[in-house]
């Protein structure tokens, strides 16, 4: 300690649900044989970032969660849901996994998830303004959604397609090409997202 203040608190190092995350993007790759540099080759993303992702030394942003998802052929919840226990049928507000990309400003709430024999989920998103994420493609093709604006306003791009959702509006549409969300302020943006495989 100096100057009488305190020492900043140590780094808590990565959480359980990154620990957990880590391992089953590295048991993915290892169940289809894939070195890094291979799976690099598939995704764009370089071999050293990916290395540092699967060893839990840093977090994914949502762009690189879905490049690897993509890679995976899943969708984001059901990758999610794999390094959570069995989830009940009764999921309780409080008991939801919420997911952060802090450097994108993104915030994800599984409020439904997925679950075996079911093909449908809900999720629900915050964007803060200025917020922009862009996927390549769906982790599955013909992937469809509904999206429905609660508060703010949304702009979505769903293959080479421009949409501007207000509060109360629902874009649905099926996804086979690139997508772009991104939250056009002056306010945030929380919408609910019901995700449908095909």
């Amino acid at each position: 300690m100096r100057d009488g203040g305190t020492e900043p608190p140590p780094d808590p190092g990565p959480g359980e649900m990154e620990v957990r995350l880590a391992a089953r993007l590295a048991g993915l790759r290892t169940e289809r044989g894939w070195s890094l540099d291979e799976l690099a080759r598939r995704t764009g993303v370089s071999r050293s970032t990916l290395s540092r992702l699967e060893r839990a030394e840093i977090s994914p942003t949502a762009a690189l969660l879905g490049r690897l998802c993509a890679a995976y052929g899943r969708t984001m919840s059901r990758l999610l849901s794999e390094v959570e226990s069995e989830p009940p049928q009764l999921v309780r507000a409080g008991q939801q996994p919420v997911w952060r990309d802090e450097a994108s400003g993104f915030v994800r709430r599984s409020v439904s998830p997925p679950h075996a024999g079911l093909r449908g989920e809900v999720v629900e998103g915050v964007l803060h303004p200025g917020s922009d994420i862009s996927y390549e493609g769906p982790p599955v093709p013909g992937l469809e959604q509904h999206i429905w604006v609660l508060d703010g306003t949304l702009e979505v791009t769903a293959d080479g397609h421009v949409h501007e959702v207000r509060a109360g509006d629902c874009l649905r549409f099926r996804l086979w090409g690139r997508s772009r969300f991104r939250c056009p302020g002056p306010g945030p943006v929380r919408y609910a997202l019901v995700v449908v495989l095909p």
